[in-house]
């Protein structure tokens, strides 16, 4: 793997690694959502768009992909001697998860604010959770010393062939299922999934167009894409999920190769694609999960009459309790009364 760009056999060597561990996530469809964009003067292929369904994986979202495809990678030296990470939640539900499943034993550096039901999660599937900072940053900070007093293993949230490689098997799976598939739009964090999804389909059906939705105020990816290099950032948004401080040596380079554009969405606008996900498809889709169908809702991603589009729904990992507060920033869109 040379100039941080993953090849195209890694994805099916992760597929093979993660076939009959993971969930077949389904292929979910709104011909609601393609009347909203009927109303803005697009008409999608069949009348639908179509959604990947990664909010129903295992540990509740598109993470254990790659948890266990590095988790295969480790040599027993590293098993042994355990793992860690760092996450907001959903990398490091599928870490605890993944390191539950090998017998290996995971500590999980989370933020203070984290949702508490991810942080739950985690101890629920075994891991050592430890609570650190304010910004991610700062659980950054702390987690590197940890490592270091321990002698473990880190397993990146992102910045990892293994990790895109497993991420990237969705990009497979959605070429099966839907091979004249024209428009596949992602969230992009730290990047492994969007980017690897990218890379899975582009290298197969190189034109197939992957647009990125990256929260406006947590855009490490786009601002690295536009100076050409790592940019450290204090991320800020409802979509926890793609926070990330920085993007990663691999992901931005794997962007730049294969990424058509990025999207930039404000707060209420990722919201309002939860609400219209809750509403229309009756999926309960997180803010992260959910930047992408907003993206689409709302006309910023490029397409064209006649196109089959799909989205990628990454997460599910809603805090319930806040869920009516979380609704009520939603952007107003305007929406067809029938429901799915």
């Amino acid at each position: 793997m040379s100039d941080h760009i993953v090849p195209l056999e890694r994805f099916h060597d992760a597929r093979r690694i993660l076939e009959g561990r993971i969930h077949r996530t389904p292929i979910l469809s709104s011909s609601t959502a393609a009347r909203v964009l009927a109303a803005r003067g697009i008409h999608v292929a069949d009348g639908r768009i179509y959604a990947k369904a990664e909010h129903l994986q295992k540990a509740g979202s598109f993470k254990i992909r790659g948890a266990l495809n590095k988790m295969a990678a480790l040599s027993e030296a590293e098993r042994s001697a355990g793992v860690i990470t760092l996450s907001a939640g959903n990398h490091a539900q599928g870490v605890a998860l993944a390191a539950h499943e090998a017998g290996v034993h995971a500590v999980v550096m989370m933020p203070a604010g984290a949702v508490r039901s991810k942080v739950d999660a985690c101890r629920g599937y075994g891991a050592e959770v430890i609570l650190h900072g304010e910004q991610i940053g700062q659980t950054w900070a702390r987690m590197e010393e940890v490592q270091a007093e321990r002698g473990l293993t880190f397993v990146p949230p992102f910045d990892d062939p293994w990790v895109v490689a497993g991420q990237g098997t969705v990009g497979l799976e959605i070429l099966d299922d839907l091979p004249d598939v024209d428009v596949v739009v992602a969230g992009i964090g730290g990047g492994a999934l969007c980017t690897g999804t990218a890379a899975a389909i582009k290298e197969t059906r190189p034109g197939v167009r992957v647009y990125g939705v990256e929260p406006a105020r947590s855009n490490a990816m786009s601002l690295a894409m536009e100076r050409g290099e790592i940019v450290r950032i204090q991320p800020a948004s409802v979509a926890d999920g793609l926070g990330s401080p920085f993007a990663g040596e691999w992901t931005l380079a794997m962007a730049q190769r294969y990424l058509d554009g990025i999207v930039l969405l404000d707060d209420a606008t990722i919201v309002a694609g939860v609400r219209f996900a809750l509403e229309r498809m009756k999926q309960l889709v997180e803010p992260a999960g959910a930047a992408a169908l907003a993206a689409v809702l709302f006309g910023k991603v490029p397409i064209r009459d006649g196109e089959r589009v799909c989205v990628v729904f990454s997460g599910g990992n809603v805090e319930t309790g806040r869920l009516g507060e979380l609704l009520a920033g939603a952007a107003p869109l305007d929406v067809p009364a029938a429901v799915d």
